[in-house]
């Protein structure tokens, strides 16, 4: 199998996913072109010779469906000959595609694939795909559904984390960003979102919070105490796990990840491309791997992804100089930690989603990027990238510099 390398990655800033949200007046496919255009310009790609364009979609309905990346391509003025696919795999889509693109390119069908993915959560709301999974007894029920904010607090019921350990943990996420965008760690991968005249709409992350402390979140009640006890998920989670007398629910606003618009896409291509179009990799892809995990605590799947793909790449944990988990719920991040023994001056040292926000289809491909940049800043060789997963799965993937 031939190696795949990364030659670029770009994303826009993460815009607040509500309707007074600075992105809320560009539609997903306008946000995807945007970085489309920003590959082809930063690099001054040949659109004639993009094998693929693959893009992860959580929601792609209405204006988001119909194959968004053929339709972004259509509006960044692409050539014709570049086609496109969309995928969802929940909250991994984006590193998905990633993988997927990586695949074609080893597997020698391709030469060169722009991946990544793109969610307008304030214009295409959460869950409006539906879906069989929560909607269809049959299904809900052999594998113990109940929403990711009450699997989360599961989580920190089970594994005992408290409502200050949450806590504390989203605010490390906060200080963390607001140190990266300060001293300009993500200047290299972001792109302004610029309106018809030329003008800004949005150059930085709009959900951040920097201010956030402990007293602050202290004063925000749970938000999942209602489906919990109320909608019965509480005694769905202990029929599942029955050595817990109840769920303890410590997530809310603060301490989970936030709803925003964004997209963002990355340059996979071969040596061979390489050298034809006179770009030089950054990365390769090391190893990649998905894997499906328990369906009701739902949200521990970057544990198990992750010692599948070690063993699958034969390598150990001491081999990587990063990693990057997305931060759906604070208590995802604080399960992996523990399992691995990890310091969390290793994972997301720039914060991640709870400060930042999660773009669903974009965000896996937005944290790889992120992980690239910051092992190039630090001078360091592999990093792992990983999320938790709707529905109990989990997806990794090993980057290792060149």
């Amino acid at each position: 199998m031939a190696d795949a390398y990364v030659y670029d990655a770009v994303r826009t800033p993460r815009g607040r996913g509500k309707k007074d949200g600075s992105l809320h007046e560009v539609p997903a496919v306008r946000l995807g072109a945007k970085v489309l255009e920003a590959m082809r310009d930063r690099n001054g790609l040949d659109t004639a010779k993009v094998d693929d364009i693959i893009f992860g979609c959580v929601d792609p309905v209405g204006e988001a469906g119909s194959v968004i990346p053929r339709s972004a391509a259509f509006e960044a003025r692409y050539d014709n000959a570049a086609p496109g696919m969309q995928i969802s795999r929940f909250c991994a889509s984006g590193l998905d595609a990633i993988n997927l693109g990586a695949a074609k390119i080893a597997g020698g069908l391709d030469e060169i694939v722009i991946a990544g993915g793109v969610e307008s959560m304030s214009r295409v709301g959460m869950g409006m795909s539906g879906g069989a999974w929560f909607m269809d007894p049959s299904v809900g029920l052999p594998s113990y559904f109940m929403p990711q904010g009450v699997s989360a607090d599961l989580i920190a019921t089970k594994y005992g984390f408290s409502r200050d350990d949450v806590d504390a943990y989203a605010v490390e996420s906060q200080k963390r960003a607001k140190k990266a965008w300060d001293k300009g760690y993500f200047k290299k991968s972001v792109i302004p979102i610029k309106d018809q005249n030329g003008l800004t709409i949005l150059d930085h992350d709009e959900h951040m919070r920097p201010t956030t402390d402990m007293q602050s979140l202290a004063s925000l009640n749970p938000s999942f105490v209602m489906p919990g006890e109320m909608g019965g998920f509480d005694a769905v989670a202990v029929q599942r796990y029955p050595e817990i007398e109840g769920v303890n629910h410590v997530h809310h606003a603060g301490n989970s990840s936030g709803i925003v618009d964004g997209a963002a896409a990355v340059l996979l291509g071969s040596r061979k491309a390489g050298k034809t179009l006179d770009m030089k990799p950054r990365a390769k892809i090391r190893a990649f791997t998905n894997i499906g995990s328990e369906p009701a605590i739902m949200l521990t799947g970057p544990v198990d992804v992750t010692e599948k793909l070690l063993k699958k790449a034969n390598m150990k944990l001491s081999d990587i100089d990063l990693f990057e988990l997305n931060e759906a719920f604070a208590s995802v991040v604080l399960r992996y930690m523990q399992a691995f023994d990890i310091d969390h001056d290793k994972l997301n040292v720039n914060g991640g989603a709870i400060a930042m926000g999660h773009p669903l289809g974009a965000t896996g491909a937005m944290i790889f990027g992120t992980v690239l940049d910051e092992l190039e800043r630090r001078d360091l060789n592999t990093a792992l990238v990983t999320l938790c997963i709707g529905a109990g799965m989990g997806t990794a993937t090993i980057i290792e510099r060149v």
